[in-house]
C-alpha cells in the first residue's frame, strides 16, 4: 500500500453506495478532524441547543440538553452531530461570509447527514432534539458564556433573546454593549 495517500492506513475504495450519500467512515474522519481543535463544553445556558465561541475554539452545548437518547434500541450520544453542525455554521459564516440562515441550512443537512450516515433515525433524532429546543427557549436564562459568539442572533434580529443573553453573562462582559444593527422602516 503507498504511504503517500492521504489515509495510509485506510485507503480509498469505491463505495457501492451512491456519492452524494455521507459514509459512516467520511463522517467518523470530519468529526476526528473538528474534535482535535475544538474544545466541549455543557456548562451553560445556550439558546437553541448549541453555539460556539466568538474564535470557534469551543462548542458549547446547552447545560440541560441530554448527552443521548434511545433509537431503535440503541443509546445515541448526540454531541457529535452537533459539533458537527456547529462547525459546519461557523465556518460558512467566518470563511464565506454567509448569512446565518443559509449556513444554518447546510449544517442541518451536514449534521443530518451525519445522522443517517450511522443509521440513526433522522425524524427521530429532529424530534427530540425538537422537545429540547422548546423547552430550553422557554427557561430563563441564567449563565450564557463571555465568549458565545452572538452573530447568529444579531443575524436573526432576536433583541429580546440578546439582551437576556447579556444579563446572564458575568458582570464585567455586560458592560461592553453589543452593538445590534438599526432596524430600518418600512
Amino acid at each position: 500500500m503507498p504511504l503517500d495517500t492521504c489515509h495510509p492506513s485506510a485507503p480509498h475504495k469505491k463505495l457501492r453506495t451512491p456519492d452524494w450519500y455521507a459514509s459512516s467512515l467520511m463522517t467518523e474522519r470530519a468529526l476526528d478532524a473538528i474534535l482535535r481543535r475544538i474544545r466541549l463544553d455543557y456548562r451553560y445556558d445556550i439558546p437553541y441547543l448549541a453555539g460556539y465561541s466568538q474564535d470557534g475554539k469551543t462548542v458549547y452545548i446547552d447545560r440541560h440538553l441530554p448527552k443521548s437518547f434511545v433509537d431503535r434500541g440503541r443509546q445515541i450520544e448526540v454531541a457529535r452531530y452537533l459539533i458537527l453542525h456547529e462547525e459546519v455554521e461557523k465556518t460558512l459564516i467566518d470563511q464565506l461570509g454567509l448569512h446565518y440562515l443559509h449556513a444554518h441550512q447546510i449544517a442541518t443537512r451536514a449534521e443530518q447527514a451525519a445522522v443517517r450516515a450511522d443509521r440513526v433515525s433522522w425524524r427521530d433524532y429532529d424530534r427530540f432534539m425538537q422537545k429540547y429546543v422548546k423547552r430550553i427557549g422557554d427557561e430563563r436564562l441564567k449563565k450564557v458564556p463571555d465568549d458565545l459568539d452572538f452573530k447568529p442572533y444579531r443575524d436573526e434580529h432576536d433583541r429580546d433573546l440578546i439582551a437576556r443573553m447579556q444579563k446572564a453573562q458575568p458582570e464585567d462582559r455586560q458592560q461592553q454593549s453589543l452593538r445590534l444593527p438599526r432596524q430600518t422602516r418600512k
